[in-house]
């Protein structure tokens, strides 16, 4: 039987094939250089790549670069992103990086309490947008029915955690995995709590996210949570100072009655409007769902914050007024 002569597209493969392997190797043993960051566009082509990798001394040759690249089929393999490598380097590990995607990262943290304005320029430091882009990104109302969640906006559930995202990710992509993360803390164990509590997932969001904020010291959230369970059951105005400081856009040292009435029609001003605010006020962290979800059982309905962060809980408002008084007195050291 007669075999196939190869055509020319072979034959020129058996040919280049091992120069080109040659010629990678040789340059592959070139003295190591610095370390840069360099950054592929999207929809770059390998020949746009090998021009980038060659302007900024990676590579020696563009041309075997385009041609390694072409050989083994790969053009639309090279991801953009952007890169840590290094000068003099070699065509194997330069293709080998930008193929996998293997981008430079930024580990960020979110701490528990931070409202959507206080996340903003933590997130800016991966994504392209500016601190201003964001926050109004995250306060967009379309974005709850977007994620299937509840509520006005998407506050509380931008769960505070340790992320690491590549630089210049989209802002989409983080909300999403920051949303993802907050999902997964709902295990069977707290579905089963949250079913027992008679309240929604959005309830407990949002009572979350007023634990968080008033509490200084974490083994005070499930006491913090039994006075708002009372309040809550027995249909009391659950008087919270951070919903107040939510209304008002910002932290105050000082929470003056002024202050309080100048949003007395605010829907987050628990001292005037019956019940939970319409949504969260920050990102609860995973202690304060579940103190939200499992509050310690008392006769507190008050409670007043001492100058070291914790907390005088009492049963009556005579014994409230008391404990507030004596906290003024050791605030001025009077």
């Amino acid at each position: 039987m007669r075999l196939h002569q190869p055509n020319w597209m072979n034959k020129w493969a058996l040919v280049t094939l091992p120069v080109l392997l040659v010629s990678v190797m040789a340059l592959s043993k070139r003295e190591v250089g610095k370390k840069i960051i360099v950054e592929i566009p999207p929809g770059a082509s390998s020949g746009e790549v090998a021009y980038l990798l060659k302007e900024n001394e990676i590579i020696a040759s563009a041309v075997l670069f385009r041609a390694y690249v072409k050989l083994r089929g790969e053009d639309r393999s090279l991801k953009a992103g952007i890169y840590k490598m290094q000068t003099s380097g070699s065509i194997q590990e330069a293709f080998r990086k930008i193929s996998r995607g293997v981008v430079e990262t930024t580990a960020i943290t979110i701490p528990e309490g931070l409202n959507v304005w206080q996340i903003a320029p933590i997130l800016s430091e991966v994504t392209q947008n500016t601190e201003d882009e964001i926050t109004i990104a995250l306060k967009d109302p379309m974005l709850p029915e977007r994620f299937n969640l509840e509520g006005p906006t998407i506050e509380g559930y931008l769960f505070p955690d340790t992320y690491r995202f590549a630089n210049g990710i989209s802002l989409e992509t983080v909300i999403t995995t920051m949303i993802e993360q907050y999902r997964s803390l709902w295990t069977d164990a707290r579905k089963k709590a949250l079913e027992a509590s008679g309240m929604s997932e959005h309830e407990i969001v949002t009572l979350a996210s007023i634990i968080q904020t008033e509490a200084r010291q974490l083994s005070e959230m499930s006491r913090i949570s039994g006075v708002y369970h009372n309040r809550i059951r027995d249909r009391w105005l659950l008087q919270a100072d951070p919903t107040v400081i939510y209304a008002l856009g910002g932290y105050r040292e000082r929470l003056l009655y002024a202050a309080i009435d100048s949003v007395a029609d605010n829907p987050y001003n628990t001292y005037t409007q019956p019940g939970l605010p319409p949504g969260p006020i920050a990102s609860p962290g995973a202690m304060a769902i579940d103190a939200a979800l499992t509050p310690e059982e008392h006769d507190y309905w008050y409670f007043v914050a001492r100058p070291d962060g914790s907390h005088v809980f009492t049963s009556t408002l005579a014994d409230h007024n008391r404990a507030k008084e004596e906290q003024r007195i050791a605030r001025n050291g009077l």
